[in-house]
């Protein structure tokens, strides 16, 4: 009498493996005739139950050489032995549970030991499949589950189209699941963002935990059903804060952090970084969060991405540089002996955001994309305030090359600039933390600042500053005499204005596309005047304000006096006095000062 120790393993516990009394009435009387290796763990069988259901084990033991033979090795069995023992519970009819942490596995041994309809009627093959097509395909979470076990099985899982059919399942049931959710995504409209914030599909979450081959495959599969790029953006935003811990959050997202130790960089990281990038909506209504972008950059410099990779990140926020923020272009710098910011990445944003401008101009045939509030106009004089703010920033580094610094200046062209403040502020900072620069380089710097676009404190700054070359002041104090000049004579630059203008007149011997091209530039230089006249008339204003400021202090100096008159007549001998010829020289004096706008009325009493 064979006892139930025989369906265990030779060289573990004595514990019965298939302890169950049916087994044991079964068999009680046939003592086990085969044990089965499978990666190096013995099991102590029947041949009869094995090969009844078995296509593998009844060829192996149809081929042996002894009839009688009593060992059999399985080599790469599926999920190893602890499968391997349920696919043997199967086999002698033990009830076990099947579950999506192990349906994969027996599908996949099953596949392996043939334990088709052509041996036995709801063979283990059949029972594994009608649990994959009625329970995992109908759940996302279930489909997450048993995609997630198929990372550790061999390639039979993909033969026998588990990870595929899971794909489809995810996003099929993640369409479905926007449908349903779409009153509760406009009721969370009407409330508040607290509300909203809720309303983040619950998948992205679960998507997170499986490897980056499959969540690609998920996405790309979402992406051709139909799912909003917005739920696949925030998936992608979960999914990189989540991968990507090896290399620490703070130092992905936080800009202010530096370049963290090589060890902790490996290839793993860099194919989700490229892999995330690639499945980035290409829909223009898709809108990725800029800190993403940026975040995302930083990391594919970190882990030395592909060049192609780094180039579409690039690109795409060149799209929206004129919503940047300040601290999002301070890319700190992973070469050693460079400068402390990656100035080169912030320049080849640049020049994508020109190229972009300008085939935006291109595509627009008529005279209207050229007026003074056109948003390609607005966008270039916003991104112009952003580069002089971060030339302001980064100019204090003592690694930063003038080339650098020369390349970023110039590479705006000179309408992105309504005034010169902000820039003439970053050279400034430069000269002060770079004062080893020759003569030549100083000049060669400040040949940038046009004198005419600073204001007027601005100016009043650079006539004593005495880092600027001596070239540089002098032409400041021209220019702002030549403003003094105009603001005393009410000229308004309308003789320069009509300049322009008669400038502006294109040639007949000149081609229609070369007049277009001609009046585009015109048109250009013309809103920038009219925008500098518009800070000079500002200016002229304020000093406007302060003379009648001024006026009227003195109009109710003149009254004080003239009530004190009517108090007493022996008074009058105050203003008959020396004091009194002093104060109406006085005035005669500030006449002449306030210039030759207007005629002046007389406060004093003679």
């Amino acid at each position: 009498m064979v006892s139930e120790t025989s369906f265990s393993s030779y060289n573990r516990s004595p514990t019965p493996k298939f302890c169950n009394s049916f087994t044991t009435r079964i068999f009680s009387d046939v003592a086990g005739d085969v044990t089965i290796v499978v990666d190096g763990e013995s099991f102590l069988l029947h041949k009869f139950p094995l090969v009844s259901r078995s296509g593998k084990i009844r060829k192996m033991v149809a081929d042996a050489k002894d009839s009688n033979i009593s060992k059999l090795e399985l080599l790469n069995l599926p999920g190893g032995p602890q499968t391997f023992e349920l696919a043997m519970k199967f086999c002698y009819g033990m009830n076990f549970e099947i579950t999506c942490a192990n349906v994969a596995r027996l599908r996949c041994a099953a596949e392996y030991l043939e334990m088709t309809e052509n041996y036995r009627e709801e063979n283990l093959i059949e029972r594994t499949e009608i649990y994959l097509n009625e329970v995992v395909v109908q759940s996302l979470e279930k489909s997450v589950e048993v995609l997630s076990t198929c990372e550790i099985l061999p390639p039979i899982a993909e033969e026998v189209g588990i990870p595929s059919r899971c794909v489809e399942a995810i996003a099929m049931n993640a369409c479905k699941e926007q449908l349903v959710s779409g009153l509760s995504r406009l009721e969370c409209d009407s409330e508040s963002t607290e509300l909203k914030s809720g309303c983040l599909e619950w998948w992205v979450e679960d998507l997170s935990m499986l490897r980056i081959d499959f969540y690609q495959r998920v996405i790309c599969a979402m992406g051709r059903m139909g799912v909003r790029p917005d739920s696949i953006v925030g998936s992608l935003v979960h999914n990189a804060q989540a991968s990507l811990k090896g290399i620490g959050k703070c130092q992905i997202w936080n800009p202010a952090r530096t370049r963290p130790t090589s060890g902790l960089v490996d290839n793993d990281q860099k194919a989700i970084v490229e892999t995330l990038v690639s499945l980035m909506p290409t829909e223009k209504s898709s809108s990725i969060p800029m800190n993403f972008l940026f975040g995302m950059l930083r990391m594919a410099i970190m882990v030395d991405a592909t060049i192609a990779c780094k180039l579409e990140l690039e690109r795409r926020i060149a799209l929206r540089l004129e919503v940047v923020l300040l601290d999002d272009l301070l890319i700190p710098s992973v070469q050693t002996g460079d400068s402390l910011f990656d100035v080169d990445t912030v320049h080849r944003i640049l020049v994508n955001f020109l190229q972009r401008i300008e085939e935006e101009e291109n595509e627009d045939c008529g005279y209207e994309s050229e007026c003074l509030g056109s948003p390609s106009h607005g966008s270039m004089l916003k991104v112009g305030q952003l580069i002089d703010a971060y030339l302001a920033e980064i100019a204090p580094d003592p690694y930063l090359s003038l080339q650098k610094f020369i390349a970023m200046i110039e590479i705006l062209p000179d309408y992105a600039r309504v005034i010169d403040d902000g820039l003439y502020r970053a050279i400034d900072i430069y000269l002060k933390a770079h004062s080893m620069l020759t003569d030549n380089e100083c000049k060669k710097l400040c040949k940038f600042i046009d004198c005419q676009k600073l204001s007027q404190e601005a100016c009043n700054h650079a006539a004593q500053n005495d880092r600027l070359p001596v070239q540089m002041a002098v032409r400041v104090l021209y220019f702002e005499q030549l403003r003094l000049k105009d603001a005393l004579s009410g000229s308004s630059g309308d003789g320069f204005l009509s300049q322009r203008i008669s400038s502006g007149v294109p040639s007949a011997a000149m081609s229609p596309r070369d007049n277009y091209a001609s009046l585009r530039r015109e048109n250009r230089e013309l809103k920038l005047e009219v925008s500098r006249m518009r800070v000079r008339l500002s200016e002229l204003e304020k000093e406007q304000m302060f003379m009648k400021q001024g006026m009227i202090d003195k109009a109710g100096n003149g009254k004080t006096f003239l009530t004190s008159l009517s108090k007493g007549i022996g008074r009058i001998g105050i203003f008959s006095g020396p004091a009194g010829g002093k104060r109406h020289k006085n005035g005669r004096k500030s006449r002449g000062a306030e210039g030759k706008t207007g005629r002046s009325r007389r406060h004093s009493v003679s």
